[in-house]
């Protein structure tokens, strides 16, 4: 079957109906990366170290089940030549969920541990049936590479375009409603609702892309053997998590510094807007830099660029100043708009080159083990964050019952939002480095097209 525009331009309709999954993905991969640990220590009462497995454990299950998704989207496409089934059941499952994980029905900790910690891996099993097909169509949604481009840059702005309105909105309507449990209940009714519209929508849009992964489906054990093969890929999947994991981290401390080191937890928002509002503005201005002087140099200079503003950050925040922390975190943003974009493109790219090499064309299989890595750094950050307090001596509490923070704790949270991630930041660039060496080994013929690396 071929796709009804596959050498022409696509329509903004089709490329839009692509991207505004993304509001739904960016929704799920901000908000509890933001807001759950925080309401789990601070709202519940739970102990760090127990909050930060919560977040880690279940998702352990995930990197174990978005492969299999892959693989049962591949063998779906062979069948119907589509991925919409997976598509509508992640939609129309996950803000059912979502909302079930922030609406703790019994004021204890050790029930909202284990209450958040069941549904977290419901809901983000629900997110992997959405996720893993939908990372997979950008390869089939045209047979020209500019055309691919242009999906994955309506992708990232529709992208942030999510993480931001998600961001800067959850805790704003927690907030609204107390800042408790019953503050935390409404927003996560809310942000479902908006998530879940916005999936259902991009797969009902999309059932036009034809999938046509190979002659036949592969098993899950074949389809991984088939991508083991493809060592750009990897590199590139080990530069994403670095700086995936890197993200992780500042997002699940972003609450914990706004509220004990710049007194004021509704600069959660704030330090949230900053950060990603000027990444939908980035994003066209990234594309038409990497096309003068190719993505992986940019890419490598938005890392370099996010590492030396995490530590800057450090002795702003011990400064305990607010107009250098929001200019910061407003820096940030436009590196976080490179760090999106660029990975995204050169994704399909890797995926699409490796049909020469097997002559199956498993985006599924791919795009399985990266949402699988993706969904691994996203619950470890979190985790490595909860991990940073519970050795800095962090104290949990409750909103009846706040606590001061020892200057230990205060000096562990501010290294685990800025120092930390920075170091993940500059680890990722050695990664980009061998996968620009890679790829020149793997697809020749491409030297002649240097924005493609």
């Amino acid at each position: 079957m071929t796709a009804p525009a596959a050498t022409a331009a696509l329509p903004r309709r089709r490329l839009l109906g692509y991207g505004v999954g993304s509001v739904g993905t960016g929704v799920f991969s901000a908000v509890p990366g933001l807001l759950l640990l925080y309401y789990l220590t601070d709202v519940l009462g739970v102990s760090a170290a127990i909050a930060g497995a919560v977040l880690v454990v279940p998702k352990a299950w995930d990197v174990v089940l978005n492969p299999i998704v892959g693989a049962a989207s591949d063998r779906e496409a062979v069948r119907t030549g589509r991925r919409t089934r997976l598509l509508l059941i992640g939609g129309v499952t996950l803000p059912f969920l979502f909302a079930a994980m922030f609406a703790v029905p019994v004021d204890s900790p050790g029930f909202g541990a284990g209450w958040a910690a069941v549904t977290f891996l419901l809901a983000a099993s629900a997110f992997a049936c959405f996720q893993v097909p939908y990372v997979a169509l950008p390869a089939e949604i045209s047979d020209e590479q500019s055309e691919r481009g242009r999906a994955m840059a309506w992708r990232v702005v529709c992208l942030t375009v999510g993480i931001l309105v998600a961001g800067g909105l959850a805790p704003a309507l927690s907030k609204s409603a107390g800042g408790g449990r019953a503050g935390y209940a409404l927003m996560g009714a809310v942000i479902g609702i908006a998530m879940g519209a916005a999936m259902i929508t991009s797969a009902l849009a999309n059932r036009w892309i034809p999938s046509t992964p190979g002659p036949r489906p592969l098993g899950l054990a074949a389809a991984l053997r088939a991508a083991r093969g493809n060592r750009p890929f990897f590199a590139l999947l080990g530069g994403y998590v670095s700086h995936t994991l890197a993200v992780a981290i500042m997002l699940a401390g972003a609450p914990y510094i706004a509220t004990y080191r710049l007194d004021d937890y509704g600069l959660t928002s704030a330090m949230f807007v900053c950060m990603v509002g000027p990444s939908a503005v980035a994003v066209p201005l990234w594309r038409k830099l990497s096309v003068r002087y190719g993505v992986v140099p940019c890419y490598v200079t938005a890392l370099t660029m996010f590492a030396v503003t995490g530590f800057a950050s450090y002795p702003a925040i011990s400064a305990e100043s607010r107009p250098g922390v929001l200019a910061l975190a407003a820096l940030t943003g436009v590196c976080y708009a490179a760090v999106q974009l660029f990975p995204l493109s050169l994704l399909p790219e890797t995926v699409h080159a490796d049909k020469g090499r097997t002559g199956q064309a498993q985006a599924g299989a791919f795009t399985g083990l990266w949402t699988a890595a993706e969904t691994g750094a996203l619950a470890l950050g979190p985790g490595v964050f909860a991990l940073v307090l519970a050795v800095s001596s962090f104290r949990s509490s409750d909103l009846d019952e706040p606590v001061r923070q020892t200057g230990t704790a205060l000096t562990g949270l501010t290294a685990g939002f800025s120092i930390v991630p920075a170091l993940l930041f500059l680890l990722a660039v050695p990664l980009l480095l061998a996968y620009r060496r890679l790829a020149a080994a793997h697809r020749p013929t491409e030297e002649a097209q240097p924005h493609a690396v």
